[in-house]
C-alpha cells in the first residue's frame, strides 16, 4: 500500500489476519503475543483456543479487533482486501507481505522476525528453507495443471506462489501464459493436455470422488490430490514443502 508503519518494538499484541504468519508467528515463539486470529489459522490448533477469532480473511470483525487492543496487525497484500486493511491501517500499525515466489517468502519471515524481536531465529529459519529448496534435485520437465476451485474451474496460474513452487519442482505449468487464478473451460483443459492434474485441498476441497470427472476431461493425464498448504502457506511450513514436492515428482 506505499506506507510507513511505525511498531512498537517489541510488539506486544499481535493481530494475524493470514493463517500461514499466524503459523510462522507460533513457530517464532510469539503465541503468548498473538491476541487476534482468522477463523482459517488452524495451524497450531491452540491458535483459535487461545487467541480472538475476529473473523475470516476478507471479511473482518472490526470490533473484535478493536478489542484485542493490538499495538500490530500483521496482513498479506493478496489474501486481505484493501478496505478493511485501509479500516484498521486508520487505527492501529498495519504491516502487510506481499509474497509471490520463493525469495519474497523468505524476505517475508526475515522481516515479522525483524519487527517483533525474533530476527535470528526467523533468519535460521529462512535459511533452512533456502537451503532445502536448492537441495532439490533436477527433474525433466512435466507440462501440469493445478486447479485450486471447482465450478468453474479455476487453475493457478502465472505471478502465483504455487506457479513458483511448480517450476522449483520441476514441473512447467500448462497455463503458465494465463495471469493469476483464471477460469478454464474443460475444453481448455483438455487441450492443454497436461500430463498430470494436481487437485488442491484448498480454497477448493478436492476429493478423490472429484477425480473421475477430470480423468473424463483429460484421459491420459494421471489425476493427483495435493496437499495445497504445502504448495500455498509461505510461512514455516514452507519447512516441509520442499521434501513434499520432491516426493511428488517420484513416478
Amino acid at each position: 500500500m506505499g506506507r510507513r508503519v511505525v511498531v512498537p518494538f517489541p510488539p506486544r499484541r499481535i493481530v494475524s489476519l493470514v493463517p500461514s504468519q499466524t503459523e510462522l508467528l507460533f513457530d517464532l515463539g510469539l503465541g503468548q503475543q498473538v491476541v487476534g486470529v482468522t477463523k482459517f489459522c488452524i495451524h497450531p490448533p491452540e491458535a483459535r483456543q487461545q487467541a480472538a477469532v475476529i473473523g475470516g480473511t476478507k471479511n473482518f470483525d472490526f470490533a473484535k479487533i478493536a478489542a484485542c487492543q493490538p499495538d500490530l496487525i500483521i496482513g498479506n497484500k493478496e489474501e486481505n482486501y484493501q478496505e478493511g486493511i485501509e479500516q484498521l491501517a486508520a487505527q492501529c500499525p498495519v504491516w502487510l507481505s506481499d509474497v509471490a515466489n520463493l525469495p519474497g517468502a523468505l524476505r517475508m519471515i526475515k522481516q515479522i522476525g525483524l519487527i517483533t524481536g525474533r530476527a535470528p531465529a526467523a533468519d535460521t529459519m529462512a535459511a533452512a528453507v533456502a537451503e532445502r529448496f536448492e537441495a532439490l534435485s533436477a527433474a525433466a520437465p512435466e507440462p501440469v495443471a493445478y486447479l485450486i476451485w471447482r465450478k468453474p474451474y479455476m487453475a493457478a496460474a502465472a505471478g502465483t506462489f504455487i506457479d513458483d513452487l511448480l517450476a522449483r519442482a520441476g514441473f512447467t505449468n500448462v497455463f503458465g501464459a494465463l495471469g493469476r487464478y483464471p477460469e478454464i473451460a474443460p475444453e481448455q483443459l483438455a487441450s492443454a493436455a497436461p500430463q498430470r492434474i494436481l487437485l488442491s485441498s484448498e480454497p477448493y476441497p478436492f476429493k478423490e470422488k472429484h477425480m473421475a470427472e477430470l480423468q473424463a476431461i483429460c484421459p491420459s493425464a494421471r489425476i493427483q490430490l495435493v496437499d495445497g498448504e504445502l504448495f500455498s502457506w509461505y510461512g514455516s511450513r514452507l519447512l516441509h514443502s520442499a521434501a513434499y514436492l520432491s516426493q511428488l515428482r517420484q513416478p
